[in-house]
């Protein structure tokens, strides 16, 4: 299959089709069977969700959707995405196990499993922050200061369920890298080009440790990312790597990162800094490789489009981490030592409880090919195509183009198993163990065969419906009401087709008391009291910080 590839998309959809377009023109093909882009969609229906979208108020546009989701225009490319960190999270959050936002652009929801034509495609959302992670979905319309950011934060419900799968997938995306994939491709050049990388990197917060922990269970043929504004490719030979990267150890660093270090995740993009204009659309060609002076330190400053040729993926670099005996806030482990005993670091219980897994016979791929690419702008590599054959087993429900999405079997069973959590709703449930889940997934696999799978109600239906209203230009885009919150009707549907509560869904009194009750909107895009937290810079919005960005 022909598969372009795309890193975040930032509301330019007309350049990211436009350019798909004019790579298939100077290529002579008839066009590619799916575009998948890695988060930082921005399913912006109406000037109403920009205010629950995490951008400082001053850096707002509608973007290219709104064309799209009110009909204007159709996506003439099938779209597939994850949410990242710069999204209309309320838009998003009305289709958690997904669904489609426009007609042929689907969201994959905060994690997912779907299979087009032969591919088998999983997908996590979102980005990495401790303190989150094992928090439930708690955040509802209207957003505060907090939840705006936290709401696109990964949780351990949605990664659990993934890990409980035990066959073979053959593309993995997310919008956050996985953690410590920088040092199996050229770590050297990214650190060259990303100078701030490197201390995060040696110190391992660089990327998420859910999504690591992900890729490592399924080891797809291919991962892909976005977020951190770059082309980025890299081997991950599981042949190799297995002991220095074991799940086990991976939770062990996660937790010990919940608890001492990852208060905040320092991955984000600061668009306060500066925000580049729009692209044009046309046709990528090869620019030369100079460093634009006048790009902020957070932006990828390599400048050719790779649009037009499938990725060259690099030699895998097999250098692991230097070891640095400096503590990760700086203090010496000598200096550490004679601080009193109420100075001590917490241990990190969590990893004591870590789940123990065994990997699946049926996942027998041992070599990952990583790529991350960049954001829709002009000269940067922000588009691939690639020609990709599946190595999964799956049996296809559409066999020949155009291929339509289907669910899966596998992960409908394990939604199912997990549908009596609610994940709006704290505490989470204690992760019970793998072979606890197994046996009841087994039992629902079985209710899928029967009552779905005979039923052919496989394929995902194309029952798009609009909830929000359409874009109104004379709202202006600092509207002073809150975005409503509606029930869509494919959240619906598929929970009365998995036989499953709505947790989605709520009374219009309950949701217009919410609302009249919230303060108004905060003008600043999420400043004000939510200075606090922005990595390494100090406050979130402070220009030119060293952490990357807000949340």
């Amino acid at each position: 299959m022909r598969i372009a590839v795309e890193g975040c998309g930032h509301g330019t959809l007309h350049a990211i089709y436009a350019s798909i377009q004019k790579t298939c023109q100077v290529q002579g093909w008839n066009g590619i069977d799916l575009l998948i882009i890695g988060g930082d969609f921005q399913a912006v229906r109406n000037s109403y969700d920009l205010n629950a979208m995490s951008v400082p108020a001053k850096y707002r546009a509608i973007g290219d959707f709104h064309e799209y989701y009110s009909g204007g225009r159709v996506a003439p490319y099938l779209t597939l995405f994850v949410g990242g960190n710069h999204e209309a999270s309320n838009h998003l959050w009305e289709l958690y196990y997904g669904g489609w936002v426009a007609p042929n652009i689907y969201y994959l929801g905060a994690a997912n499993v779907v299979n087009f034509g032969s591919l088998r495609i999983a997908g996590l959302s979102g980005i990495w922050s401790g303190p989150d992670y094992r928090k439930p979905h708690s955040e509802r319309l209207p957003y505060d200061f907090k939840e705006i950011k936290s709401v696109y934060h990964q949780r351990e419900l949605d990664v659990r369920k993934l890990l409980q799968l035990r066959t073979q997938v053959d593309v993995g995306v997310s919008h956050d890298w996985p953690r410590k994939i920088e040092w199996q491709g050229d770590h050297e050049q990214l650190f060259r080009f990303k100078p701030h990388f490197e201390s995060d990197a040696k110190t391992g917060r660089l990327g998420s440790p859910a999504a690591r922990y992900v890729m490592d269970r399924l080891r797809p043929k291919w991962w892909f990312a976005a977020h951190l504004h770059c082309k980025f490719s890299a081997t991950l030979d599981y042949d190799q790597e297995i002991n220095s990267t074991s799940g086990r150890k991976l939770w062990m660093d996660a937790d010990r990162l919940h608890t001492n270090v990852d208060r905040h995740n320092t991955n984000n993009v600061n668009l306060e800094s500066k925000m580049e204009q729009s692209p044009k659309a046309e046709a990528p060609s090869p620019l030369a490789n100079v460093r634009n002076t006048d790009e902020i330190d957070l932006d990828m400053d390599d400048d050719d489009l790779c649009t037009s040729e499938p990725a060259v993926v690099e030699s895998a670099t097999s250098a692991v981490p230097p070891h640095d005996t400096t503590e990760t806030d700086g203090v010496p482990p000598d200096l550490r030592a004679q601080l009193p005993a109420s100075f001590a670091r917490p241990t990190p219980a969590a990893a004591a409880a870590a789940p123990s897994m065994s990997h699946p016979e049926a996942i027998v791929n041992n070599r990952t090919q990583f790529l991350a690419l960049d954001k829709c702008l002009p000269n940067r590599r922000f588009l691939q195509i690639l020609e990709i054959d599946p190595i999964s087993e799956s049996s296809p429900i559409t066999t020949s183009a155009p291929y339509r999405f289907t669910y899966d079997k596998e992960w409908l069973a394990i939604t199912r198993t997990f549908a009596s959590i609610n994940p709006l709703n704290s505490p989470v449930p204690a992760d019970e163990g793998e072979p606890y889940y197994r046996s009841l997934i087994e039992t629902e696999e079985a209710w899928i065969e029967e009552n779905v799978v005979k039923a052919g109600m496989m394929v995902i239906p194309e029952n798009f419906a609009i909830t929000a209203p359409i874009y109104d230009p004379s709202v202006g885009l600092h509207p002073k009401d809150h975005p409503k919150e509606y029930t869509n009707p494919q959240t619906v549907a598929f929970c009365k087709l998995l036989g499953i509560d709505n947790f989605f869904d709520a009374s219009e009194e309950d949701r217009e008391e919410r609302r009249l009750k919230a303060p108004a909107p905060d003008s600043s895009g999420g400043r004000g009291r939510g200075r606090g937290s922005g990595g390494k810079g100090g406050g979130a919005w402070r220009g030119r910080a060293r952490g990357r960005g807000y949340r």
